[in-house]
């Protein structure tokens, strides 16, 4: 879901207070000429963080952080301590520029390069690449969603906005949660498809996601059919 930034801001200013916008899916959104329009206002916010693990398909452990206060941001993360060596006091004695010293902005001091295979990917894709990535993966959530829906014993709890819906099964003797359970572990179990359990106003629900660039038409037949299997 996309929260109403443009208002959520402007009360946000006017108390002073911090808005914080966790985009681990939706950030990504931004690159795309169809779903642009649901992150309207999210520029006016003072930090985002997204995930490169998702959308971009790159390793786990992968996320970033976008701050708008520089000082607000390397206060909260800078450690002094007289045994480290700091870009920062060695530029200064040799009367140069300082370097940026990563120590300073993130709370890890020793990590392998995540950048690199985050640099590739998207230099790899450009921005028309990750946009068509994006508008595919959303038509396969909503195509999803949508048949598994028409599906007999299945009811739609949540239509997808981007690339995730919510539906559950519907039982004749009325334990829908049990029943939703079992189907889905049918549907794992069958190994054509993966959904994953969840608990949403609740009820039980089986969670629809989809973010693999792999992912296609006869991916999307394949699932249905599992889900069809699963429910007889």
């Amino acid at each position: 879901m996309f929260d109403p930034f443009e208002e959520a801001c402007s009360l946000a200013a006017a108390r002073g207070a911090w808005v914080h916008v966790d985009g681990a899916f939706g950030l990504w959104a931004a690159v795309s000429d169809r779903h642009r329009h649901l992150l309207s206002g999210v520029d006016r916010a003072d930090s985002w963080t997204t995930d490169g693990h998702k959308w971009l398909n790159v390793p786990f452990d992968s996320g970033f952080a976008f701050v708008r206060h520089t000082a607000a941001h390397r206060a909260a993360m800078s450690t002094r301590a007289n045994y480290l060596a700091h870009a920062a006091d060695t530029a200064a004695e040799a009367g140069m520029v300082p370097a940026r010293d990563q120590m300073d902005w993130n709370p890890e001091w020793s990590r392998r390069a995540r950048a690199v295979p985050v640099y590739a990917a998207i230099r790899s894709l450009g921005r028309r690449g990750i946009a068509e990535m994006i508008d595919r993966c959303v038509d396969h959530a909503h195509r999803l969603v949508a048949e598994i829906g028409d599906l007999p014993g299945v009811e739609v709890l949540a239509r997808p906005v981007i690339n995730q819906g919510l539906v559950r099964f519907l039982a004749t003797d009325g334990d829908h949660d049990s029943h939703t359970d079992q189907v889905i572990g049918r549907i794992q179990r069958d190994g054509a498809t993966w959904f994953g359990g969840t608990t949403w106003n609740g009820m039980r629900a089986m969670r629809i996601s989809v973010v693999n660039w792999r992912t296609g038409d006869q991916d999307v037949d394949r699932t249905v059919a599992a889900v069809r299997t699963a429910l007889g």
